[in-house]
């Protein structure tokens, strides 16, 4: 097993140089990345040792008190920090995965910058099977759990209560669901300690069932917009039937004290009295806070929307003014550009003109400077007696 986490080890290290374009596999060794790497080979490392090997083993029973010494085997430290192997299952989970094999998720994870772990595997899997994962995660705490404390207990439980494979799955249920009858308990250290564990445990397990539970039972959007539409149909309803008995009051108490002969007051007051109530009647009232909290809802919804449309009013003025600016700088761009030019040619003419100015200057001054010679020069002439 330390070979295959070898081998995986090396093969993330090539990756990674692959990803990054990296020539030395030095580079990707963090001194974090270094420290899980040589947490995760000692854990696998860890192996019960051939042959028998035993140790004395001291302490003090729960009910009397009496101290007993046993001989425990040397396996027990060593077999219970074997289950730190169990992160492996979390690394097969990523590995397989169809998140993490696809390319076109990972790549999506890249953009948004998600990195694809076991802990984005385990919290897509909570929001797709959230009861399965409880499930299977509880009853994996409770079997290890049980094994354990049977393992702690087997050389101190002289009654055989929790060194038993059931009695300790008892002993961690009643633990588990926090409930403690009180009629088994741990005698050692380590089976207080992996109780103690099994509490803390329990009480999350607890609290994500519950989370659960109640995300399962919310209504879904579709569902809130039926319940939402029944119930103001009901209420419209309600509010028609209220309003229909205001105006039956009414043409009855007008009826019993204008159109009558000898007005009946008890009558009147009774009217009277339906009248009030079908006034200040719940439903009623109810619209009218509906009413009222919509208008509000509505009133803040449009006073948003002003505000964004003249921001945006704003933005888009804004941009006409640049772009405005833009188009006479473009339109004077011809006129800059050919006096530009002109300058260029003129400057370039007036040293052209210069340096030819220059030359011939030069030229003239090498030409009158020199004494003239004859073109052909031939010997020299004797003196004659008749010169």
């Amino acid at each position: 097993q330390t070979m295959h986490v070898y081998v995986y080890i090396t093969s993330f290290l090539q990756l990674f140089m692959v990803d990054n374009g990296a020539d030395d596999w030095r580079i990707a060794m963090t001194f974090e990345r270094v420290l899980f790497i040589v947490l995760e080979l000692l854990v696998c490392a860890i192996h019960p040792i051939p042959g028998q090997y035993v140790f004395s083993w001291t302490t003090r029973l729960a009910f009397n008190y009496n101290t007993l010494v046993a001989d425990a085997d040397v396996d027990i430290i060593l077999s219970v920090p074997m289950f730190l192997r169990l992160y492996l299952i979390g690394r097969v989970m990523l590995l397989h995965s169809k998140l993490f094999t696809d390319a076109s998720s990972r790549s999506i994870g890249a953009l948004n910058k998600i990195s694809f772990d076991t802990r984005f595997v385990m919290k897509t899997l909570m929001t797709i099977c959230p009861g399965t994962v409880l499930l299977v995660f509880s009853v994996s705490c409770w079997i290890i759990a049980a094994w354990t404390v049977r393992i702690c207990e087997r050389y101190h439980d002289t009654q055989e209560v929790t060194s038993t494979f059931l009695g300790a799955m008892w002993l961690i249920s009643i633990t588990f669901l926090s409930i403690g009858y009180g009629d088994m308990v741990p005698h050692t250290y380590c089976g207080k300690g992996v109780c103690l564990l099994t509490g803390i445990m329990g009480a999350g397990c607890t609290a994500l069932v519950v989370a659960v539970v109640a995300r399962k039972s919310e209504l879904t959007r579709a569902e809130k917009h039926v319940h939402n539409f029944m119930m103001d149909t009901q209420l419209y309803k309600k509010v028609k039937n209220t309003a229909a008995n205001v105006l039956r009051e009414t043409w009855l108490i007008y009826k019993h004290t204008k159109l009558v002969k000898k007005v009946d007051r008890a009558r009147v007051r009774h009217h009277q009295r339906k009248f009030l109530q079908a006034i200040h009647h719940k439903g009623l009232r109810v619209h009218i806070f509906h009413s009222l909290q919509t208008q509000n809802m509505m009133y803040d919804l449009v006073s948003d929307l002003q505000h964004r449309s003249e921001e945006l009013d704003r933005r888009i003025m804004a941009m006409e003014d640049k772009l405005d600016l833009m188009l006479l700088n473009m339109h004077s761009l011809p006129d800059v550009l050919s006096q530009a030019i002109t300058k260029i040619q003129k400057d370039f003419l007036d040293d052209l003109a210069c340096r030819v100015h220059f030359l011939s200057s030069s030229l003239s001054s090498e030409c009158c400077s020199v004494p003239a010679r004859p073109l052909c020069q031939g010997p020299a002439s004797s003196e004659t007696p008749y010169s």
